[in-house]
């Protein structure tokens, strides 16, 4: 099934604004086995519109518009979609009802302008829009089903769900739906994944592809031909094993969610205590519903009196070793582990900079502590400046922090490579 995209407006053009709309679909067409073949922007002029419309009538079985469904003088798509046609406008009698019947419940008088919003072309199908007032649409030209939707995100996807995926999946024979499968990595980069993905050999009907976002490398199989189910899970497991220790999971987006798979099957729970990343490890396993099950809680102490107070750190570790140790880290680590009798505790304490290096210890150098029930492992990474700034080092190390607490519920080795770090010292007790 051919499906093409054309997002709308100058705002999303120009860079104003990010279209996370376009992205948003595309992933629920995936859901659902289905895959645009192109997407385009167009800003908001008659004439481009007009031609992005008439370029794909009769090439693509769907075209899917979003944006310009609004009540101003720049929400063009059901004009230019009428003009493209040769139609005309016809004023929809339900859907100026239903506006004027919202605006009343809301205590407010519709303006003359929303009437532009139930003007929509000749033979077109309204599709509903319970949380809005602009009116969706789709309307056939040239075998080619226009799909009309409106730019406010909560809309689109209401209406997406509600209406257009259930539309194509009654009204259109999907034979061979695609499927899409996402193994998350990090620590290699995308020429080692590649290599050590060369040993796997890619069935017909399967494309292989990558998508770097640092600190992550997604590894993606998109299925498109006839494979059988047993052929197709076999190869799955072979990519894992190829990938090795540098596996996340499957379909998961970031470290922190194969934590929280892990430490929801084993019932182990997990305290932090962190310095220069600000409590980022925790906020990144709160962020997922469900978290409490296993996060008893978490410290901030970014001076050295709070690391005293709060977690016990000697005062002589401190002296000796500095902020920015793995001796500190350790005790920070073992501190948080023992006040909340927890299974695992992980701690960080680094210079993120721009300020506050050293020689010996120059911004982007970060130690590292897990702490368990039988014992610890410490390691003092550091990371180049120059590329990843103040945020990205912070961003960076709560990755391996929480990659060790994902190593250590796995039983593979703590101190794993990462590219975008270098391993200074470790230890272990």
């Amino acid at each position: 099934m051919h499906i093409e995209m054309i997002c709308t407006g100058e705002e999303v053009l120009s860079g104003q604004i990010v279209d996370t709309n376009a992205a948003w679909v595309a992933q629920r067409l995936l859901d659902t086995g289905l895959e645009f073949h192109s997407r385009i922007t167009v800003g908001d002029r008659m004439d481009d519109l007009v031609a992005a419309f008439s370029n794909r009538a009769g090439r693509a079985d769907v075209v899917l518009v979003n944006g310009g469904l609004g009540p101003t003088i720049d929400d063009l798509s059901s004009e230019a979609m009428a003009i493209a046609m040769g139609a005309e406008l016809v004023l929809h009698q339900g859907w100026l009802k239903t506006m004027t019947d919202w605006f009343e419940k809301n205590g407010r008088v519709m303006p003359d302008s929303n009437i532009k919003q139930a003007m929509l072309p000749a033979g077109a199908v309204m599709i509903d829009n319970p949380v809005g007032t602009a009116c969706g649409f789709r309307v056939l030209w040239q075998g080619t089903w226009f799909v009309f939707t409106p730019g406010v995100p909560s809309e689109l996807k209401k209406m997406v769900d509600d209406e257009i995926l259930p539309w194509l999946v009654r009204d259109f024979s999907i034979t061979s739906p695609s499927q899409l499968y996402r193994l998350l990595t990090t620590g290699r980069g995308e020429s080692a994944l590649a290599e050590q993905l060369g040993q796997v050999a890619l069935p017909d009907g399967v494309d292989l592809g990558y998508r770097a976002s640092l600190p992550y490398i997604e590894i993606k199989l998109m299925r498109r031909g006839e494979i059988s189910e047993e052929r197709w899970l076999k190869l799955i497991d072979d990519i894992r094993v190829a990938l090795g220790d540098s596996w996340l999971g499957d379909n998961v987006y970031n470290v922190a969610e194969a934590c929280h798979q892990l430490l929801l099957e084993q019932g182990k729970t997990v305290v932090t205590a962190e310095s220069c990343t600000g409590g980022m490890v925790a906020s990144n396993l709160v962020d997922i519903a469900g978290s409490s099950a296993y996060l008893l809680g978490g410290w901030v102490t970014y001076s050295n009196q709070a690391k005293q107070q709060e977690l016990g750190v000697g005062a002589n570790t401190l002296a000796e070793y500095g902020a920015v140790s793995m001796q500190v880290a350790v005790e920070m680590a073992q501190g948080a582990l023992q006040k909340l009798d927890s299974d695992i505790a992980i701690s960080i304490t680094g210079i993120a900079g721009p300020d506050g290096g050293t020689e010996d210890k120059p911004v982007g150098t970060v130690a590292f502590a897990l702490a368990h029930r039988g014992g610890y492992v410490a390691q003092i990474l550091r990371v180049g400046t120059k590329r990843h700034g103040r945020d990205g080092i912070r961003k960076l190390s709560a990755t391996v922090a929480l990659d060790m607490i994902r190593r250590h519920l796995r039983d593979e080795p703590l101190l794993a490579d990462y590219g975008f770090f270098k391993r200074i010292d470790s230890n272990q007790g």
